[in-house]
């Protein structure tokens, strides 16, 4: 037996110091991005991006459900409230591709913001103080075309001030503060609907976007590189951009939207799916069991997105991305087997890893496989449109699914298009993640 604590101790030291340069290459790393994302640019424009994304969320928070709640609160049946949410989603299709493409075009790219906030403003207003008809439906439209507006062009600031080398630790920041806002505000805003008036929701999204617009103002402009901004070569001029036809030859963009949507067609409908089932339990405390689900989700994205862009330089984007994909799969699975609240919470929790996940990676791989076109904010416009189709099918078609099949198929099936996600970007897909930033 003697003879065998020699060898323990060198295994265990082996093992230690293997352990002490993991952890040392991890904090090396760290420091790395961390200097890269900090010297770029000044404390001024990386805190103002951070508060534009905690406003912007904060903001995009009293729409939504909301809408939905105060219309059929001032008398509108549901299919006038349908009507109303479907013509802010078709405008969001429409401007999602054309508004990538501007913000690609225009060298002003606080401007273009500044100009969807302002529009945000006006249609919370128009449902705050005059919710007839027409005006509503003209509220539910100017938002919608928001989308295709303010989410480029934050994306676009965003890589303009640090580049590509700095875009995973940036993102990974960008989400964060979103979902932090989403999950402070929710909770706010209900209890304002609850205890002030329904319109106080609107009043209070009108109003964030005044320091939405003061975060977006202190972002110094002379940070913004117009060609990084569009993923160019740097010290291309304006004219500079790949034509549309050659990036449309990009058959691994065509299967990475082939996979979001199908994560989308399974995601979007599960939580007003539950939401639904929990509505019609008539339990008392379902507003707040409601408000629970949709900010744990928000919590953890919240932790875990910094996460995620950080170690997406370390692994790659595609072992991570996999991991959100098949987080999604146990999430539905859950579902499918279990109805008790802990267990929505739990799936809930995955719903904030998942989220997490693609979001970040989503627009990290978009850079990938953009870098040196200038068409950037185009193919984000691509992607958001192909979530944004899948989305409507899945909310619009899962009701009739679970109603004919009952619940635990249904969500079986919704499991089935997150599987399909995932074995499609396993197979088709290799990694995006350069070996060397040309920036």
């Amino acid at each position: 037996m003697a003879l065998a604590f020699p060898a323990l101790e060198s295994s265990i030291g082996r093992s230690l110091k293997s352990a002490w340069g993991w952890i040392a290459a991890g904090v090396t790393h760290f420091l790395n991005a961390r200097n890269i994302l900090r010297g770029r640019i000044s404390k001024q424009s990386r805190q103002g991006l951070d508060w534009l994304n905690f406003f912007l969320a904060d903001i995009q928070t009293g729409f939504g459900a909301f809408v939905a709640f105060y219309l059929a609160d001032l008398g509108w049946d549901k299919g006038q409230v349908g009507l109303a949410l479907s013509a802010g989603t078709v405008a969001g299709l429409i401007a999602h591709i054309p508004g990538g493409a501007i913000v690609d075009w225009v060298p002003w790219k606080r401007g273009f913001a500044a100009l969807g906030i302002g529009m945000i403003a006006v249609s919370a207003l128009i449902l705050a103080l005059a919710p007839t008809f027409f005006l509503v439906f003209a509220a539910e439209i100017l938002h919608g075309l928001t989308g295709g507006i303010v989410t480029p062009a934050i994306a676009a600031i965003s890589l303009g001030l640090v580049g590509r080398s700095a875009m995973s630790a940036r993102t990974g920041r960008n989400n964060a503060f979103d979902a932090a806002g989403n999950a402070l505000t929710a909770g706010a805003m209900g209890a304002a609907g609850q205890y002030i008036s329904k319109a106080a929701i609107f009043f209070g999204a009108a109003a964030l976007c005044i320091p939405a617009l003061v975060a977006l103002s202190i972002i110094r402009s002379d940070e913004i590189n117009y060609a990084r901004a569009r993923n160019a070569g740097i010290g291309r001029g304006a004219a500079d951009f790949q034509r549309i036809f050659d990036l449309g030859k990009n058959l691994r963009l065509y299967i990475f939207a082939a996979c979001i949507f199908l994560f989308q067609l399974a995601d979007a409908a599960m939580l007003p799916v539950v939401s639904q089932n929990l509505a019609q339990d008539k339990n008392q405390s379902s507003s707040l069991l409601m408000a629970g689900l949709i900010i744990t989700p928000q919590i953890i994205a919240a932790v875990v997105s910094p996460w995620v862009g950080y170690h997406s330089e370390k692994f790659g984007r595609k072992p991570l991305l996999l991991v959100g994909f098949v987080v999604e799969v146990v999430r539905a699975l859950l579902f499918a087997l279990y109805t008790t609240y802990p267990f929505l919470i739990v799936a809930q929790c995955l719903a904030g890893i998942s989220s997490a996940c693609v979001t970040v990676l989503t627009l990290l791989m978009i850079t990938d496989m953009t870098t040196g076109t200038g068409r950037f904010n185009l193919v984000q416009g691509f992607i958001g449109t192909i979530i944004a189709i899948a989305a409507a099918i899945s909310t619009g078609t899962t009701g009739f699914i679970f109603e004919r099949l009952g619940h635990v198929s249904g969500f079986l099936i919704l499991a089935a298009a997150a599987a399909a996600a995932t074995i499609l970007f396993w197979v088709g897909l290799t990694e995006t993640k350069p070996g060397k930033y040309i920036d």
